[in-house]
């Protein structure tokens, strides 16, 4: 197989009670675990099967008939990218760099926190909302079913929080605002996003 399902970085109990093990269970387990085997057998037997994953995405990006392979192999990054934008004992406020610019190009931290809950809560159906290095300064998006800020030019994603229902359902119900608040308060892991902007 050429793709494989990535561990979580932490146990599946480890973001109780915010996220329940049983929605890792079906998130992590299935959900994510079946772009993987979908991918695998989209490219076995052609020259997809030895490149990255971000080559596929950027590769695929904007063609119709290799949509398949496209929301495949950007759900498995958007997903990996995901588990690790998220820490048992997260939240709170970044520090250093990444403070000191979401402070100038947000005006203050809770200007930033309003912008990705409404990022968040505004994204009709599936989706993702995304912090984003664009052109030197903070920025956040949203992105439709499988789509990613990998696929434009000068944009580096920094921390993103999954949408989709499956994300949330089990533990949430119809409450996307819980959990977006949730994930804000308890669960985003800043050293990951200082990471992400430290290398960009």
């Amino acid at each position: 197989m050429a793709f494989t399902l990535p561990d979580l970085p932490y146990a599946k109990d480890a973001l109780a009670p915010h996220i329940s093990s049983e929605t890792l269970d079906f998130h992590h387990g299935k959900h994510h675990n079946a772009y993987v085997n979908n991918l695998n057998g989209l490219v076995e037997g052609t020259d997809m099967a030895s490149k990255s994953l971000e080559d596929i995405i950027q590769d695929t990006a904007g063609k119709a008939d290799k949509a398949g392979i496209f929301n495949n192999a950007a759900q498995i990054w958007n997903h990996t990218f995901y588990w690790q934008s998220m820490r048992p004992n997260g939240g709170g406020a970044p520090t250093g760099k990444l403070a000191e610019m979401i402070d100038r190009d947000f005006g203050s931290f809770d200007a930033f926190k309003d912008a990705f809950a409404k990022a968040g809560a505004t994204q009709f159906g599936s989706g993702w909302a995304w912090l984003v290095l664009a052109d030197g300064k903070l920025d956040v998006r949203k992105t439709l079913n499988a789509e990613t800020p990998l696929t434009e030019a000068g944009v580096t994603p920094l921390l993103t929080m999954d949408v989709w229902e499956h994300a949330y359902y089990l533990d949430y119900q119809n409450r996307r605002p819980d959990y977006i608040s949730t994930f804000l308060d308890h669960l985003v892991n800043w050293e990951f996003a200082a990471e992400n902007l430290a290398a960009a």
